[in-house]
């Protein structure tokens, strides 16, 4: 995470410094692409005042927060605690979405069966409606090999992609995963 400190009207010491930059760090944790993601920290001080304003991007998120006290220390913990809170928020907002999107997938068993005539009459013989959880692969792997089922449709844990595991008749899993296309 590149972290950009702007000091105005006052030389900060550099353990304020080291302390500012500890502190913002803390941020990276709700980040994905954490190289990618920008911080910057303007500090001021206008007369008894502290002044503290902080610009956060990353990962679709922007967030600005501003805070004042008469300690810059406590002003840099109580704009944190605003910038954390923001991001918390944003990020619970980002699981509700994907959580919404998960649909029900309806599987049904069809047997062909023929009649006297040699005409084949397809029969479905069981239904199953379920909700793809979010898992690895692996853990796909596992669920199916316990499961008397062929196949098992999962939300990719790496890709948020739907994926379809299968048995194989050797024995082995395939997976088939849309991607996106590239």
């Amino acid at each position: 995470m590149n972290i950009t400190f702007n000091f105005k009207n006052f030389e900060p010491s550099d353990h304020l410094r080291d302390y500012a930059r500890k502190r913002f760090e803390k941020l990276a944790k709700y980040t994905v692409a954490t190289d990618a993601s920008e911080l910057q920290v303007n500090l001021a001080v206008e007369k008894t005042r502290q002044l503290a304003d902080v610009i956060f991007l990353a990962d679709n998120m922007h967030i600005s927060a501003h805070e004042a006290s008469e300690d810059m220390y406590s002003t840099i913990d109580m704009i944190l605690d605003k910038v954390e809170a923001q991001a918390k928020k944003f990020r619970e907002k980002q699981k509700d979405r994907r959580r919404q999107k998960a649909e029900v997938v309806h599987t049904q068993v069809i047997s062909i069966s023929e009649d006297a005539d040699g005409a084949r009459t397809p029969t479905i013989v069981q239904t199953d409606d379920y909700e793809p959880k979010p898992m690895a692969v692996e853990e796909a792997a596992m669920q199916l090999e316990s499961l008397k089922y062929e196949f098992m449709v999962f939300i990719n844990s790496e890709t948020d992609r739907p994926n379809v595991i299968y048995r194989l008749r050797n024995g082995d899993f395939g997976l088939i995963d849309p991607g996106t296309g590239a």
